[in-house]
């Protein structure tokens, strides 16, 4: 008889044989730095194709593992160390040593007309990838960036959907031309123009399409690009897929819902009544009604958006491919406002000849349906008489049956606010958009010569506005013009065509003798763009009267032509140089000064790499930059011809009477053949810093740009009758920055992970030189519309652009506004316009960006927020704010903003310094949480759920509806929404 204990060990010894899944081997080691020697604590080990099963090093670097069979596989992973793969083959205890991870360093950005290794950057160059994108309801590129980099400023012009936002790289070199930076997708430039009815040119890539975002700032990552890249440079790259590479299908969903997180404070119709009693007479009050109107409420309401994105990527033979296809409708906050996009993009990438001849081509397109509404319908919501209702009858009463105020005759007070709910509902606005961007790019590297490689890129940008059309009813109050004639009927079209072809020549080579090495690039670029466009424009007939208010056909073009060169050379791999020149011609000029040569260098120093820092273990990177070059601006603002003279037809209705025959007739302008483009020179000094192996990296520039041949507006020689100003080459401004960014990962653990970034922008302008010579009494240029006409910023020498241009407010012993009492600047005792004094300006003395990613087993969580501090903001609906404002004789009241409580003013003071206001703010931009499933099915490689809150909150002593206002005047924007979104991304 066998003992049963005997029985039950050879049983499990039996069962363990036959299924090893059920045995547990103990394997165990220690972890070290192939390099130092030292262990290395929290390095994550898991069992090859079973990510559950695993463990981490504790302080002492050593580990204990449970593993099914002594002959898997175990993986070894730590960040800033290669991950190693390591056989069992039987072992229960390993030791292993893991290699710092240099790949950081030697990660490939794109730069202009190439690639470079990111260690080898010479210039001052920020790339943003798709881990590092913001998340949320993302409508156009420039939100996958807002607040990643220093020295970029993305403001989201309002919160219309697709609306475009302003980027200001280093805060822009212009006055007067344009400050956008040049765009350049997939190699294709975009020509900055913009299209017509389409609100973001950006919004032609479908942001799930993008892999990389890479900014170049300074002029030696710049001058490639010549006479187009004083504002910087934004190059934007697609995703493509690899030779070998597996199907992969991915999905991606979202759906979001739009709130209105703050409207204006106004009176209410109890409030209104209030005040229209205590400060006007009986006729004010004869015309109060018995509503009560939240007029805001009736122009905004909760909006739903969806985005949904599918796409395909593998590789068939010889072919790579890619293909995707995208749907987003966008629903405004403010009714009638909406947008409807589709997007599709194939790329191929097959090579030839064993790799020889790589080709890639590249197809987008898109079609966009816009539905704009009526902007006007914001500030009347704000001004609409609280006390009378929306309707006081139906579509065949007068005016639509929308409450207007009218006169003795029954006509609409011009002057009068316009029902806001009418500008809605009486008015369509829409357009749609056809664009596509293609490009076929040929590298070739030929079998007898393989350090050389000749690139041949042909690209296009087409796009056509084919029905763009605004309609508006013949009874709408809002358009009647006086004469008894009403409605409006515009149709407008614009087709363009940028069409490119670059040729250029790579040379590499390695010379081990010397301890060098080179990369040269020389090639030829040849530009056209053309524009073609008409507007057509009357009234609606209301009695049998037509009036064409515009009628017109436009077309236009320009060419640019370059040669350009640049040389890349490193010695010991530890001292770098680069030098580049382009040598540019545009048709915009006229022949003197058609062409301009752009040069820039830069130097660079890898101090870890000398002998004396070999001791600072720590230390994995340290790099020292320096930077000269200049660069140009061609886009002034002034058409294509702004050397020719040029005669412009007058509009139909402005035809003169001869005879019995109307007339249209030609007006000359006024023209400048010597203009050109502006220069802008750039000093970039920069510390690129690594710690710990990578897990604590960064940079610190500082930067010095000064434009010269700065365009502005002057009075031309006596005897000119042509203009009363021209624009001249004559101006200078200068800037001045520092930047810092920091990247930390303070924790990365088996089971956690966290990564926090921080940025911060520190930039002063000022303006040198405004005329020909030294005029002490030139007060510069006036500009900054505001209410009744007036401008409230100035141009200045001496002071920053876009300065604020008023009077000193004196207050009184209780710190409130005293009503039209200024300090007397200059003590004439009189005050006049010989009182206003530059104060305060838009710019933030310091901007900041701040991001996080926190990974915990399968959830992960994240945040970006921005702040700015010290930009001011001119507060126009509070400066119109006045009781005088609220009663209007001719037959008609106004509401006001409450704001009106802070001073009191019986009339508006729109020149008053006590309203331009400290705009600081800290901006949540999006707080997102997310959990990836593990436990799929075969089918499904991977699914994560999310929850995104866009727009969270902000945080600001503003008294407006929101700080943050590119250029620095509050007139009641479209109000940024926030934005609750739920994701889901599917891979196949």
């Amino acid at each position: 008889m066998i003992p049963l204990k005997k029985i039950l060990i050879t049983s499990c010894l039996v069962l363990g044989l036959s299924f090893p899944g059920l045995a547990q081997t103990s394997v165990s080691g220690t972890v070290t730095d192939a390099q130092s020697g030292e262990t290395l604590p929290g390095v994550n080990i898991t069992v090859k194709n079973m990510p559950e099963r695993g463990t981490a090093t504790n302080a002492n670097g050593t580990y204990n593992l449970n593993v099914p069979s002594l002959q898997d596989t175990l993986v070894f992973s730590f960040v800033g160390f290669v991950k190693q793969e390591v056989p069992i083959n039987g072992r229960t205890t390993i030791d292993v040593s893991l290699s710092p991870d240099v790949q950081q360093l030697e990660d490939v950005v794109v730069i202009g007309y190439g690639t470079q290794q990111r260690e080898d950057q010479t210039g001052s160059i920020t790339s943003v990838s798709t881990e590092d994108f913001n998340e949320g309801a993302i409508t156009s590129a420039q939100e996958l960036f807002q607040g990643k980099a220093s020295g970029v400023s993305v403001t989201s012009g309002d919160g219309a959907p697709g609306s475009g936002a302003t980027i200001r790289i280093r805060g822009g070199s212009s006055l007067s031309a344009s400050n956008d930076p040049l765009y350049v997708i997939d190699g294709v430039p975009l020509d900055g123009g913009g299209v017509a009815g389409m609100r973001n040119p950006l919004n032609t890539i479908n942001p799930n399409d993008i892999e990389s975002i890479t900014i170049l700032k300074d002029a030696s990552a710049t001058a490639i690009y010549g006479s187009r890249a004083s504002n910087g440079v934004v190059l934007i790259e697609t995703k493509t897929a690899e030779q070998g590479q597996d199907l992969q299908v991915s999905y991606t969903g979202k759906a979001s819902y739009q709130t209105i997180p703050k409207m204006l404070d106004v009176y209410s119709a109890d409030e209104f009544k209030n005040i229209i009693g205590q400060q006007h007479g009986q006729n004010a009050v004869d015309l109060l009604g018995d509503s009560n109107t939240k007029w805001q409420d009736q122009i905004y309401n909760p909006a739903f958006s969806q985005d949904q994105n599918l796409s395909l990527a593998g590789s068939t033979g010889f072919l790579p491919y890619r293909v995707s296809l995208g749907f987003s409708g966008n629903s405004g906050i403010l009714k009638t406002s909406d947008m409807e996009r589709l997007t599709g993009s194939v790329t191929l990438n097959p090579s030839f000849f064993d790799d020889n001849l790589e080709v890639n081509l590249n197809l987008k397109g898109m079609r966009v349906d816009n539905f704009f509404a009526n902007r006007g319908a914001i500030g009347s919501a704000v001004y609409f008489d609280p006390t009378q209702p929306v309707m006081v009858g139906n579509e065949d009463d007068p005016w639509g049956g929308y409450y207007t105020w009218t006169n003795s005759q029954g006509n609409p007070i011009p002057i009068a606010p316009a029902n806001p709910v009418a500008m809605l509902e009486q008015q369509n606005d829409i357009s749609t958009i056809y664009r596509s961007i293609g490009k076929l790019k040929l590298d070739y590297t030929p079998d007898f010569f393989s350090n050389i490689t000749a690139t041949l890129n042909l690209g296009y940008d087409y796009s056509d506005t084919g029905e763009g059309q605004v309609r508006v009813q013949e009874n709408a109050a809002f358009q009647y013009d006086g004469s008894g004639i009403g409605g409006l009927w515009t149709d407008y079209n614009q087709r363009k065509e940028n069409e490119l072809l670059d040729f250029y020549v790579k040379y590499q080579n390695d010379f081990p003798s010397i301890e060098s090495s080179i990369d040269f690039t020389a090639g030829y670029s040849w530009e056209h763009h053309l524009e073609e466009s008409s507007n057509y424009s009357t009234n609606r007939l209301r009695q049998d009267t037509t009036v064409v208010y515009s009628d017109t056909d436009f077309a236009t073009e320009n060419y640019l032509l370059s040669t350009f060169g640049r040389l890349n050379y490193s010695y010991r791999d530890k001292y770098l140089l680069t030098g580049t020149i382009r040598y540019d011609g545009t048709s915009r000029f006229s022949e003197d000064n058609r062409w301009g040569l752009f040069p820039s260098l830069a130097l660079a120093w890898k101090v870890h790499e000398e002998p004396f820092l070999s001791e600072f273990e720590k230390l994995s990177q340290l790099k020292f930059r320096v930077g000269y070059g200049v660069t140009g601006q061609q886009r002034i603002n002034q058409g294509d011809y702004p050397y020719l003279g040029t005669y412009t037809q007058s509009q139909p209705n402005a035809a003169y009477l001869f005879g019995d025959e109307y007339i249209q007739t030609l007006r000359p302008e006024g023209y400048n053949q010597n203009l050109k483009w502006e220069e802008t020179t750039t000093y970039n000094i920069g510390l690129d810093y690594g710690l710990y192996d990578g897990r604590l990296s960064g940079t610190v520039e500082g930067y010095y740009r000064k434009t010269t041949d700065l365009l502005n507006l002057v009075t031309p020689p006596a005897g000119t009758n042509l203009t009363n100003s021209i624009l001249s080459n004559i101006g200078s401004l200068e800037v001045k920055g520092l930047e810092f960014n920091i990247t930390g990962i303070p924790l990365s653990t088996k089971d956690s992970y966290w990564e926090v970034s921080f940025n911060a922008t520190h930039s002063v302008n000022e303006i040198t030189k405004l005329t020909t010579g030294s005029n002490p009494d030139y007060l510069g240029v006036r500009h900054g519309g505001i209410s009744l006409g007036n401008t409230i910023q100035v141009h200045s020498v001496g002071h920053p652009r876009s300065s604020f241009f008023v009077y000193e407010q004196v207050y009184n012993e209780n710190g409130e506004p005293i009503e039209g009492v200024y300090v007397d600047q200059n003590n004439d005792g009189v005050i006049n316009s010989s009182d206003l004094y530059r104060h305060k300006n838009p710019d933030p003395d310091v901007s900041f960006g701040f991001s996080s990613r926190y990974e915990y087993k399968n959830w992960d969580a994240s945040f970006s927020a921005r702040a700015e501090i010290g930009n001011y903001v001119f507060n126009n609906v509070a400066a119109g704010a006045s009781y005088i404002g609220l009663y209007n004789s001719t037959g008609y009241l106004s509401n006001t903003s409450t704001q009106l409580e802070n001073t009191e003013f019986w009339s508006s003071r729109f020149l008053s310094d006590h309203f331009v206001e400290n705009a600081s703010f800290l901006r949540m931009d999006n707080i997102t949480v997310g959990y990836t499933f593990s436990q799929l099915p075969d089918i499904v490689k991977s699914l994560r759920l999310a929850a995104t809150v866009q727009n969270a909150f902000v945080i600001t002593n503003y008294d407006g509806l929101d700080p943050e206002i590119f250029g620095g005047i509050d007139s009641n924007i479209y109000p940024r929404p926030r934005t609750f979104v739920l994701s889901a991304s599917l891979n196949f």
